[in-house]
This record gives structure tokens, sequence and C-alpha cells, in this order.
């Protein structure tokens, strides 16, 4: 179902920043700008209530936030924008639910621009979700990075038991900081991914009560012994284990911790985040087997590179994942280097990060955890989970394990003082 918004935007000739509120219009300034939202099928546009139209200036960071339906004039100076909807509606079930979209990039420089912005149901799983990642890694003394102390939390936010059996960890395939054009573009329908390891179990093995959480670490030794700047992951409750192919690359099965079960990952050494975060992450339940996913799951697509030598056709493979399959999903980067999501806007609709710059050595030692909303009554925290990585996460924050075992927060910094819910809010001890 389509709906069409007439908006009437007060666009200066030349400007390319939002000028102050002493600045002043004419009518002969006033341009026109065609909104078109899409909307899921099961959703009726007479039922829809509160609904916002969100300008973000590319080049100031400004926002400037509307109320549709509204009989004010929107007033925004020419530009790059990132335009997002949002909407309270009701479903064909009677429920209230979250309607959101975005569109990036779109140039604003005269009449008759037409935004056009696809807007999804944020997906509800009342399952456990990402609570933190830590993909940047410690660094050794030598100044020089350490690699195996990587990990993933998970969280029960919800208010009852959940059972952690069959939940799959994966990695994407695209890069967040390279945009690509390809083809066939299954992103609506799918996320492209690269490794998957999934906890093993029966169904009713691995209960999670409210409020706890579940450690996935990439080797789940005391990392202390080789490199006195981490911590132990010894406590954890599976590492995801690779057996190498690559004599020189050997990964660590840890005894102490029980591996993920291995569906499928692109290295023939051993897997490790992507320590400067240039992929989305995510967890999933897969209701196949393995042998049939791996079968039928296998995706070939087309693309051209740029370089500065000329453009390239390219052809790639990989493994899809349906995303009514995708529990919850982040996608993270470098702040100066993210340039599109590789997850459908209905999986996040934002992004986190560590860094400010590529290679910015300051990344270390820093995660993507988690905002707390609220607590219950009984202490128990309760996190956002909106779907929007950008809101929903604090970026570039002290990891939850460095907090817990006070270890140093970076090379030549103090060990850690105090403890967190999501790298900002204090515990009271």
């Amino acid at each position: 179902m389509k709906h069409n918004i007439i908006i009437s935007s007060l666009l200066a000739a030349t400007a390319l920043t939002f000028t102050s509120c002493d600045d002043e219009f004419t009518e002969s300034n006033m341009e026109s700008v065609e909104i078109v939202i899409n909307y899921p099928s099961d959703i009726d546009n007479d039922e829809i209530t509160d609904a916002f139209v969100t300008f973000r200036n590319i080049s100031s960071g400004q926002s400037t936030e509307f109320r549709y339906p509204s009989s004010s004039q929107i007033s925004v100076l020419p530009g790059i924008y990132d335009v997002e909807y949002s909407v309270s509606a009701l479903s064909s079930t009677g429920n209230t639910i979250s309607i959101k979209g975005v569109t990036r990039s779109v140039q604003i420089v005269s009449s008759g621009v037409v935004i056009r912005i696809d807007a999804y149901s944020n997906i509800a799983t009342d399952d456990l979700i990402i609570s933190e990642v830590f993909f940047t890694g410690t660094l050794q003394n030598s100044g020089n990075q350490y690699n195996g102390d990587d990990y993933v939390k998970l969280y029960n936010n919800t208010d009852h038991v959940v059972y952690a059996d069959g939940i799959t960890l994966f990695e994407t395939k695209f890069l967040t900081t390279q945009k690509l054009t390809f083809e066939p573009d299954i992103m609506d329908e799918a996320v492209t991914v690269q490794a998957l390891y999934t906890i093993p179990g029966n169904g009713k093995e691995h209960p999670v009560n409210p409020g706890e959480y579940i450690l996935l670490a990439d080797v789940g030794i005391d990392h202390r012994t080789a490199n006195p700047n981490s911590f132990s992951l010894e406590h954890a409750d599976w590492e995801w284990y690779d057996v190498s192919t690559k004599p020189n690359n050997l990964d660590i099965d840890s005894p102490l911790v029980p591996n993920l079960d291995k569906w499928y990952c692109y290295t023939q050494s051993f897997w490790i985040l992507h320590n400067r975060g240039f992929k989305a992450f995510g967890i999933a339940r897969i209701p196949i087997d393995r042998e049939t996913y791996l079968k039928d799951y296998w995706y070939s697509y087309d693309y051209e590179l740029v370089t500065n030598a000329g453009t390239f056709p390219m052809s790639q493979s990989s493994y899809k994942l349906p995303n009514e399959w995708v529990i919850d999903a982040v996608n993270c980067s470098v702040e100066s280097e993210w340039q599109w999501n590789v997850t459908s806007p209905k999986l996040d609709m934002g992004w986190a990060y560590c860094g400010t710059i590529d290679k910015d050595k300051t990344r270390y030692f820093h995660a993507v955890r988690r905002k707390l909303l609220y607590l219950r009554e009984d202490g128990t925290p309760v996190f956002k989970d909106t779907n929007n990585s950008s809101v929903d996460f604090n970026s570039h924050v002290t990891p939850s394990e460095i907090e817990l075992q006070h270890t140093i927060t970076g090379l030549g910094q103090e060990s850690s003082k105090i403890v967190t819910y999501d790298g900002i809010t204090s515990i009271a001890q």
C-alpha cells in the first residue's frame, strides 16, 4: 500500500547547512518535496497516528523532526539528507506496532524531489537480543594487535525463560564501508552471510532466565597468560572453534568451554570478528537442519568493482539467511567510514561504531553495548530495542568484561574502576 505526503520545504538557493531561526525566507524560496511511503501489506493507512518525518543533514549532523499530518510547512535547506519515517499503527490483528523506514543520502536542491521510503514493522521476536559486541580486541605491550579475546554477549530482555538452543551467531559478507550495486539484490529478503556458528541443544537444554546473559567467545581461555593487557574468557558459555587447514594459523580449543556447532565459515584458518567492525553481526534461529541449509541457500551475485584503475565486473558467492529467521542484528563500522547498512531496514535501521577513522588505534579496548532503558522492580535491567542500532547502542565504550574483571582500558591506562549496565550507566555498588 502507498501513501503520499506532499511536504512544502523551505529551501534557500545556495546554503548548504542549517541557518539560524533569524534567517528570512520568502514565498519564492518555497519548494515542494513529495514523500511516498510504501507500507507493509498488513497496515491500514487510515489507522495511522503520530507519524513523524525526520530530516538529518549529513554535512552538519543536525536533525529536524516534523509531525505528520501537519498543516505547518517543513523548512529545510539544500543539502544531502537521511530521511526517516516513524509511526505507530494498528496491524490487521488489532495490535499497535511501530512502523519505521529510512532512505539515505537524498539530495535536495530544488522542487520536484520524490523521496520514497519503504516502511517496515519492527521485528519483535520475544527472544534473546545482542547486548554487546567486542570486535576491536586488545593490544600487546608492543602495540601489536592481540587476537582471540573478541566476544559477543546475548541477553534475555523478556520477562520469561528463553531457550538458547539453536541460536546461530552470524557475520555478514558485505562491508558497511563499501557500498555495492549487486545483482540479484536480495537484501529485502535475506542477509548475505559468511560465518554461521550455532548453540547446540535439543531445544530445552539451555534455559536463559530473564536478566541473564550468554557469553559467546572466540577463545575461552585466560588471555592474560599470553597478553597481560587482556582478560579471561574461561567463564564463557560457548566458544567458536575452527579446525584450521593452515598449519601456521591454528585455532585454540579451550578444554574449559564447549564449542558452538560450526555450520559454515569462509576462512580456511580461524574466524575472528572483523576488528574494525566493518560488518553486521546477528543471531538467528534456522528452522532447517545444517545439511539442508548448506544445500539450498547458496547465493551467487554479480557486482562492479570500482577502482582508480577502472571498473571491473566481478562475481562472488556466499550463503543467504532469510530475514524472517533473524532474531537480532547490529550493523557496525568506523564513524568516518560507514557507507551503508548491509542488512535490510527490517532488521536494523542504524549502526554502531568503535573508532572515528579507519585503523584508529583508539578503537582497541572498546565495544558497542546496548543502552539501558530502565530497571524492573527486582532490579533486572531492560535494554533498548527498536531495531535501530544508532539509538539502541552506546558506541565506543568500555567492554563489560574489562569492567567486571577490572583490567586496563587501554595501553598505558589504568584498570577499570566501575561497572556499568551499558558502558555509560553505573551499577550501584
